[in-house]
């Protein structure tokens, strides 16, 4: 087989290990998995189970020739096992821990990117809750959701190499500084330039549309609503172009100069897209809250209507669920959300370091550790879903594994760790850090640093990866997107070892924190 080597991938190791039982032509079947609980990886990291052995081979007994075959594998990708046995369990496989240490390590900086590079492709998120949004007031818990899903999926493409647009500007001072405020960094003006013939231009084609009217008064009726310029007839429209997964109950769609304003801003965007990416067209992905759901779908409607190119068919919708707050008397509102954690944040700190607190250091501390807790709240569950918030103070703590407290502290502790020893060295207690290349990472036998690299650095490029993947081409218009050692010299070179391996754990964190725009903390 071809010599392993470049950077060991999950992905890569589980296919080269089901190509290793195949017995019959065509696509090898899955039947291995990456363990990944303590209890299981002291004696695997990878299991084919019993069941899955069975309807390849009699008894689910593997021939002794292809264990022999799996034990030798040497893929692009794959680390060096250093065993394969078959156990009432299945089979299983146990990679060469200090050589995989040595790889992964000695090229940390590989596994804090992605697998795979878009190639500049470009896309547009139109975040819909910001086009209706005229004061902080009206700003909703759900809405917030949206906005801050479309800013780190958006950090998360462009990392994959997608040239992102975002949609629409935000010119208004008060909402732009709110959205610093939580680390959101969204355009003020418009890439393309809008001038109001647009509108007309569309207005022109809405004349001479089969499925348009010029509105009248309904029976009842005594005056029109505000702004309404068409009546379009949408079900029509839906029947007669054959599109599956709208809401059955569109219907006629009241056309304002607004709902214009946003399609003209769009297709200019689009438009401006189409000429920088290969293919010539530029995929859309609407970002909206369950309430606006049903109205964005309108939008899409009529763009479609109106704009026969290829990125109105090429329309995605991400649906973000519903917010809830439990326990609370009254609806809240996104700044008083904000204000409530900013204040527990502060409190907190002060509990912990108390007059510490007042230096104007912290300052930004308290704020990025207000924008890390909101957005591990809204983030952390699948955005298709709903969340419920808990807004007690008894909420906030850094003990939690899945807080922003937490990723914060711990991200400030590591930086403690390296400026610790870094202080020892000039001091005279340490020596200097060696090159990783002559470290010896077979003195990382515990548990907890297998974890470490197995669970978080060796699958992050694909995490990375997946968190970018779109399903794009699917059918339908909705989508989804997935310590300190003792200064002895018999502990140097397990310390060493082990620092390296922080160093690797810091710069995934690092990485990770970077999609959310929130900036590592060196002390808390």
């Amino acid at each position: 087989m071809e010599t392993g080597g470049g950077r060991f991938g999950v992905s890569e190791t589980l296919g080269a290990l089901n190509a290793a039982l195949k017995k019959k032509p065509g696509p090898p079947a899955s039947v291995w998995f990456k363990e990944s609980s303590a209890r299981n990886l002291r004696s695997r990291d990878f299991l084919a189970p019993q069941a899955a052995l069975r309807p390849l081979f009699p008894g689910g007994q593997v021939p002794k020739d292809i264990i022999e075959d799996v034990i030798s594998l040497k893929c692009p990708g794959v680390p060096p096992l250093q065993s394969c046995q078959q156990t009432p369990l299945g089979l299983t496989v146990q990679l060469q821990r200090p050589a995989a240490f040595q790889q992964v390590l000695n090229s940390i900086a590989e596994f804090t990117k992605p697998f795979q590079s878009a190639g500049g492709q470009s896309i547009i998120l139109n975040c819909t809750p910001l086009w209706s949004w005229r004061s902080l007031d009206m700003l909703s818990l759900s809405n917030l959701r949206a906005i801050l899903v479309t800013d780190h999926l958006a950090e998360v493409l462009r990392i994959q190499g997608l040239n992102v647009h975002l949609v629409p500007a935000v010119p208004d001072e008060g909402i732009q500084k709110f959205l610093h405020q939580l680390r959101v960094d969204w355009p003020s003006e418009l890439e393309t330039t809008f001038i109001p013939e647009d509108v007309l231009a569309l207005k022109q084609v809405l004349s001479q549309c089969p499925y348009a009217t010029v509105p009248g008064l309904e029976p009842g009726q005594t005056r029109l609503a505000d702004d309404v310029i068409f009546k379009v007839h949408l079900k029509n429209f839906l029947a007669q172009q054959s599109l599956e997964g709208y809401d059955p109950n569109l219907d006629v769609c009241l056309v304002t100069e607004e709902k214009l304003r946003v399609l003209a801003q769009l297709r200019q965007m689009a438009l401006r897209c189409a000429g920088t990416g290969p293919g010539g067209c530029c995929r859309v992905v609407h970002v909206v809250s369950c309430e606006g759901e049903f109205q964005q779908q309108q939008v899409d409607l009529l763009w479609r209507m109106l704009d026969l190119g290829a990125h109105t068919a090429l329309q995605k919708h991400l649906v973000c669920g519903p917010v809830k707050v439990a326990n609370s008397p009254s609806p809240v509102g996104a700044p008083q959300y904000f204000q409530l954690r900013r204040c527990q944040m502060y409190e907190a700190s002060v509990m912990k370091y108390g007059d510490l607190v007042q230096d104007n250091s912290w300052t930004e501390i308290i704020s990025v550790l207000t924008s890390a807790a909101m957005r591990f709240e809204m983030l952390s569950t699948a955005h298709q879903s709903q969340i419920f918030l808990n807004l007690e103070d008894s909420s906030i703590s850094t003990k939690g594994t899945k807080s922003g407290a937490f990723v914060m502290y711990n991200c400030a502790r590591l930086a403690t760790l390296f400026k610790t020893y870094q202080q020892a060295v000039e001091q005279g207690a340490y020596p200097a850090f060696p090159p990783a290349s002559e470290l010896n990472f077979s003195l990382l036998r515990e548990e907890g640093e297998w974890l470490l690299l197995f669970n978080y650095i060796l699958p992050f490029p694909e995490t990375l990866s997946q968190a970018a993947q779109l399903p794009l081409s699917s059918k339908g218009i909705r989508i989804t997107a997935s310590t300190e050692a003792e200064p002895l010299p018999h502990l140097f070179s397990q310390m060493f070892a082990r620092l390296q391996l922080m160093r690797g754990v810091r710069d995934v964190i690092h990485r990770a924190l970077a999609t959310l725009h929130l900036p590592p903390l060196s002390q808390i």
